[in-house]
């Protein structure tokens, strides 16, 4: 029983991590004896041929991919090219998009064999049983299917899955070598579930309310782990690391009691961290916290079910500063009932919490599928403009209210992104000076690099110019610069700068170059 699970492209702006979600899924299936891999066209760059090869070689029985709203068509494109490439493959798709856009999904696209609802781990197993016998699928929870007589949808899981049982998730079949050259983070998790109501969210839905825990010591053994992989940073990626003070505290413990060294960040709600906790992660060697903010109006919290009050944040980003965490705050600009006075309130409070030592970002709504605000929208002073998946990225308006338009919302993004591109023109005529120090340069330097690195990457340079034509040379730094003045034919970068970057991550351990008696090569070192 062979399994191929896809991960469908989405933009190097969006700053990607290794797919957690997925390499869970993978591992759930190697645990039960299935073959697993993993393509991932994050950063692989995709093409029919190139899939029509893999598949031929692999011959998978299922493909599976994941799907946000964002990646949907993506995803669709990907199982299209299967079902065209060999219509015996079952196709089977998963994820938070297609988990509250099931049936429409069946409707609409016949290349779709199944679609996996909410947690997919255990469901997963069930099905790939259920194929590799031929049983009848109809008593698997968390699926939907074509029936004989239309589509068939089992319903969410009853129970929630016990994450303390899960295998650690299958990284082994994951590109790690390009997720480190592009400079990304690797991501874990120690909980599930969210208890919250927030109307633009889905996670209460897709992982339930209740939040399930792992235990300290599996936690810790896994950030171990992660730590011989090579990442500058792990982010935990739990919607409440802090809720469960006693769980937060006994992980921190349990890192600093084994003297792990490891940096890493995670995602807080103001309301549920202390000077406590705080102090006790930055002991562990956390060093950012993401806090959603989302509006500086109070009404608008009330109104969006946040349940947080300014007053909070304020206090959450002063217990930061003092435990010697860097706080960061994300808002929402477009919720309902937006007004030009709110959006000038959240600007306004923004700018309050950059003067506190506060980094902050805005996005723009997108009223997902699933969530609160797409489902009842008619009790909703807000309107929405696309159903084109591919817009819902959060980076442009989509929505408007009766008195804030798409323009005045791209507006103050665009001005945000302004005042950041002209922070990094200053840094770099710093740079072009000579004034600028090592740790000012680094943000500019790091940008150029990972945008040159994925150039490099998504167009197959590597594979294709990293080598000497059968021309023999006395020394590795000899070849590297030939090899760069090679590549600069192909990209718009100088023979110089692709130099700097080779040398840079074959330094890291992110590309090899092989002596094979003075003929020498290039290559990723994607997998473990």
């Amino acid at each position: 029983m062979r399994f191929l699970i896809i991960n469908p492209y989405y933009s190097i702006s969006e700053t990607p991590s290794p797919p957690l979600g997925l390499a869970y899924i993978a591992a759930v299936l190697e645990r039960e004896g299935v073959e697993v891999k993993i393509l991932d066209l994050v950063v692989f760059p995709n093409s029919r041929e190139m899939l029509k090869s893999v598949l031929k070689k692999l011959s998978p029985r299922i493909v599976g991919t994941t799907a946000v709203t964002m990646t949907f068509d993506s995803a669709m494109d990907v199982i299209k090219d299967v079902k065209s490439i060999d219509t015996s493959i079952f196709t089977v798709i998963g994820g938070p998009h297609v988990t509250f856009c099931a049936e429409e999904t069946m409707a609409l696209f016949p290349e779709v064999d199944f679609i996996i609802l909410g947690e997919g781990e255990e469901t997963v197993v069930e099905l790939a049983r259920a194929i590799e016998s031929g049983s009848d699928v109809s008593g698997i929870e968390g699926i939907v299917f074509r029936g004989k007589s239309g589509i068939v949808n089992t319903g969410l899981r009853k129970s929630r899955i016990d994450v303390d049982s899960l295998p650690v998730p299958a990284r082994h079949l994951l590109p790690l070598g390009r997720y480190r050259a592009l400079g990304m983070p690797v991501s874990m998790t120690t909980s599930r579930g969210c208890p919250f109501k927030c109307i633009f969210c889905v996670g209460r839905k897709m992982v339930g309310a209740r939040v399930r825990y792992r235990t300290p010591r599996n936690v810790v053994d896994e950030m171990e782990y992660l730590v011989t992989l090579g990442f500058r940073q792990v982010n935990v990626a739990d919607d409440l690391f802090t809720s469960n003070e006693s769980h937060c505290l006994e992980v921190c413990d349990e890192i600093i009691r084994r003297n792990l060294k490891i940096r890493w960040t995670s995602f807080a709600r103001v309301d549920t961290v202390s000077a406590r906790i705080l102090t006790r992660m930055r002991e562990a060697g956390c060093d950012t916290v993401s806090f959603g903010v989302e509006s500086g109006n109070t009404e608008m919290l009330k109104r969006i079910k946040k349940g947080i009050s300014l007053e909070q944040v304020i206090n959450a980003v002063k217990m930061c500063n003092e435990a010697g965490i860097s706080p960061h705050a994300s808002f929402i600009l477009g919720l309902p009932g937006e007004t030009p006075e709110t959006l000038k309130e959240t600007v306004e409070f923004g700018e309050k919490l950059k003067s506190m030592g506060v980094s902050h970002g805005f996005h723009l709504l997108a009223p997902f599928p699933g969530t609160e605000i797409r489902e009842e929208k008619e009790k909703f002073d807000i309107r929405f403009l696309s159903d084109d998946w591919r817009d819902y990225h959060a980076n442009r308006a989509i929505v408007e209210t009766s008195s804030v338009t798409r323009n005045m919302l791209d507006d103050i993004v665009l001005e945000w992104e302004s005042k950041f591109n002209g922070w990094l023109g200053y840094i770099k005529k710093r740079i072009e000076s000579r004034e600028a120090s090592e740790e000012e340069a680094w943000p500019l330097v790091n940008l150029e690099r990972i945008v040159l690195i994925y150039d490099l990457m998504m167009g197959r340079i590597i594979e294709e110019k990293g080598f000497l034509d059968g021309r023999t040379v006395d020394s590795g730094s000899e070849a590297l610069g030939l090899i760069a003045e090679k590549m600069a034919g192909s990209v718009k970068y100088s023979r110089d700068e692709i130099l700097s970057v080779l040398n840079y991550e074959v330094s890291e351990g992110n590309l090899k170059l092989t002596d094979n008696n003075g003929k020498y090569s290039l290559e990723w070192i994607d997998y473990l």
